[in-house]
Parts: C-alpha cells; structure tokens; sequence
C-alpha cells in the first residue's frame, strides 16, 4: 500500500519542529489509516530513521574500523530492519526469530551479532553454519562452543563480561549491577583470572562484549563500563603476549529523552564521554561494534488511538483510546519509568486547539491500571477525536502485547517530499504511506490461539 497526501512545510522545505508530525497525523485521518475504520496504528519516519544512522555515523567518523549494529529487539519490523540495512546498518539479535528476521530483511550473515545469555545448541550450531558472530553470555557457553565449533567457521566469537559498574535509575534496564543476569561478573573473585585462561585456551577467540544498560543509565556509567572492557583486553593481550583480542563490542544503550522533542544525549556526547573514560578505545587497536536500538528510531515513531469514549469518573475526565498496555506495555505497568507525550488532535487529523484540561489517557484492556497518561493538561478530548503518543518508535507498536486477545495494529512508513521548485512558502509537500504491517485478522488471532487443534483437548470414546 502506498498512498499520498500533502503536508505544510517551512520554506526550505522543512517541517516546522514544533509540530514534526502535524501533518502525518491529518494525512493518516484523510486516508482513513485512524479513525472508525483502524483505530490505532503506528507510524515510522523513514527520513528520521536515515537521518539519525547518519548523525551516528559522523559521530564515529573518526573511528578507524567499526560496525554498527542495530538491536532487533528495538523494532523487529523486517521492512524497518530491510531500511536500516539499506543504510548499511549491521544487526543485533537475541534469539532464533530474531536471526530469522534479520537474514529475511537482507543482512549479511557477516554482520550479525548474537546475543542472549541462554542459547541452545542448535542456536549456536546454526550461527556457526552460517558465519554469524557470536557473543557467549559465560564460560559454561564457551565450553558448548568448543563442542560445536567446526576451526572453518567464519563466525567472530567473543565473551560477554559484566563489569559491575552499578545500575541506573531504572533498575530492569541495568546490566552491569552486581548480580545482573549478563555476561562473566568480571570483579567476582576468582573470575578475572577465569577470562584470563578462557581466552589463553581459545586462539579463536577474539572479542570482548559489555554492555552497561539502557533507559536510565547515564553516560558516564556506560563510559566507565566500556573502560573496564578495554581495560581488560590490553590485559588479556598483555598477558598472553599477543594482540588475540582484536575487536570490542561495546554495546548501545544511549538513552533517549522522553521529555521533549530535542535528541539529548547525542552520539557526539556518547562518543566523547567514552574518549574520556578510555582514551585508546578509538586509536584503531581494536575494531568496535556498536549495538544501538532505541536512540536510532524512538523518536522516529508515533503511535495514534481514535478516542471511542470518554467519561467523568469520580470528578476525573477518562478518556478511553485503543492505545493501551497492549502497545505501550513498559509505560502502562511502569509509568514513572517510562512518560510519555500525548498529542491531542480532532477528527479531521488537525490539532486541536480548545482549553485545556486535566485527563487521564486510558486504554483498552480489561484492567484498571490500563492508562498511559495521569491527569495530563489536553485540550479537551471527545468521542472521534485522535491522541499521538510520541517517541514510541522503539518497542512500542513494534513488539505488542496480545492481552485480551487485542489484535496487533497496523504500522505505516512514511516520507514527506519537497515542495516543487518555484512555488511559494508553506507549499504542501505530499506525505507518502507505505504499509509495513498490515492490522492483524481475527482470523489470524483464532488461529494463533490453537484453532487447528480446537478438539485436541476433548476426550472422546472410541
């Protein structure tokens, strides 16, 4: 599907920052992809997507060898990971679908990573086969590698090592806490020494891997984890008297924030906070893979929820929305967390513009705590109208919740072009839809739910 329409712009052909996405949401309501007929769906600026790899790799200009990866888990859309491999974008993924996805949206096995603290044995065969670099959560997975590791394989093997650096504001976010889940606990007695001989064991490997955390972590904690990484690799090397270790995966994790539209951290902030922690770490001893997620389309995507009713409820205004917990899952069950913006448009797409007041946002699904939004100042919202949550690029709409059986919405793509040469100032420019997934059919909710085997618990006589 690919449908247009047109969108004001600025005369160098720019949309207005304070309202980026204005005329998406009008051209959206006009094509009918929100309203009575899709009454919530997500939506992806491709133009954004490109713009922020952009701003990362200038970033890493001076970097003399590095690979940058996407993590799959932020947006697991073949067609917006087909768009970040056409940008020449790596990936990251975590687990047999997600490798599934990043080889059918067309990257080469070469550039892939695979991370997960519990891979099976044929995970790890498959990614042996196929050359796929490999990542091992612990010393108990190297001794499954020694297993399965044909010497012709292609595949890049490191470990992943915790450097126990300590958490951030949000604790589900931190992996580099004491007792965190990820990687070798690299100041637990006796396991420096353990890494040590792992590697002088293994010729073949050659990587180390930290990654500190997400949301809620601040620069200068993943800096200092990725110092203890390089740190411990000009060890590693130093001991074994040989340069084994030849490449550091440093994660991603940069934060994105939630509060406004300004991208705050940048890339250029991540990278010189990590100059500054670990001088060498760019000189070129060590080829360096990136695993960014959230902070390249988070703010690349928006989700939109016809309003179907709203309601006073205790002296409180409730506005009901098909934009629930099964969409916005982290900022329903953690709302501090995880804030949200909430745009408020009329039935016609276009903003609304009446006196605020204080609402809640709720969704659609059949608990109480099912709200995206707490007393929010809105304009008032009625029966038609269409709320935005913005900044919901990564891990919202992307990989949804099937509570109460809520059908998957659908998620568009979309440019915005120039206006023609010539014509004068606020000339529409005509925004473009392109389906990346169409909105789920009750009958493929059915069938996921065991329709095929509808008798298989049934008990019958013979």
């Amino acid at each position: 599907m690919t449908q247009t329409t047109s969108a004001p712009q600025h005369e160098d052909g720019t949309a207005p920052p304070a309202a980026r996405f204005d005329a998406i949401v009008e051209a959206a309501v006009q094509q009918g992809l929100l309203g009575e007929g899709g009454p919530v769906a997500g939506f992806i600026d491709t133009a954004g997507v490109r713009a922020s790899v952009g701003a990362l790799r200038d970033a890493f200009a001076a970097t003399p060898e590095v690979l940058h990866t996407f993590a799959a888990k932020a947006c697991s859309l073949i067609p917006v990971l087909r768009l970040l491999a056409d940008c020449g974008m790596g990936c990251e993924v975590a687990s047999p679908g997600e490798l599934r996805l990043a080889l059918e949206a067309g990257f080469p096995a070469s550039r892939v990573v695979l991370d997960s603290p519990a891979k099976t044995r044929e995970e790890i065969r498959l990614a042996l086969a196929l050359g796929v670099a490999v990542n091992a959560d612990s010393l108990g997975e190297l001794r499954r590698i020694d297993a399965l590791r044909n010497p012709s394989t292609s595949s890049v093997l490191g470990l992943r090592v915790n450097p126990q650096v300590g958490g951030g504001s949000i604790g589900p976010m931190s992996t580099a806490t004491d007792t965190s889940k990820f990687g070798v606990a690299l100041r637990d007695p006796g396991a420096r020494e353990a890494i040590v001989e792992a590697f002088r064991e293994r010729p073949w490997l050659t990587r180390l891997h930290a990654h500190v955390g997400s949301q809620g972590c601040p620069l200068e904690l993943i800096a200092a984890g990725v110092a203890r990484t390089y740190e411990l690799a000009e060890e590693i090397n130093a001991t074994l008297g040989a340069r084994q270790i030849t490449s550091l995966d440093i994660g991603g994790g940069l934060p994105v924030n939630f509060a406004d539209e300004t991208v705050r951290p940048s890339y250029a902030d991540y990278v010189a906070a990590l100059t500054a922690a670990a001088p060498g770490l760019f000189s070129g001893r060590y080829a360096l893979v990136t695993e960014f997620g959230r902070s390249l389309v988070a703010k690349n995507g928006f989700i939109g929820a016809r309003v179907e009713y709203t309601k006073d409820a205790g002296g409180r205004r409730i506005a009901l929305t098909h934009a629930g917990a099964q969409t916005a899952t982290r900022t329903v069950l953690m709302p501090d967390a995880w804030p949200l913006r909430i745009g408020a448009f009329g039935p016609d797409g276009a903003p609304k513009a009446s006196p605020v007041l204080a609402q809640d946002i709720a969704g659609p699904c059949c608990f109480a705590g099912d709200v995206v939004a707490y007393g929010r100042e809105l304009p008032e919202l009625a029966e038609g109208d269409v709320v935005v949550l913005y900044d919901t690029g990564a891990y919202y709409f992307s990989t949804p919740w099937a509570y109460n059986s809520l059908p998957r919405p659908a998620v568009y793509g979309f440019r915005v072009a120039a206006g023609q040469e010539g014509e004068g100032p606020g000339h529409a420019g005509a925004v473009t839809f392109a389906t990346v997934r169409g909105p789920q059919s009750l009958d493929s909710i059915a069938a996921e739910s065991g329709l095929a085997h509808v008798d298989a618990l049934i008990e019958r006589d013979d």
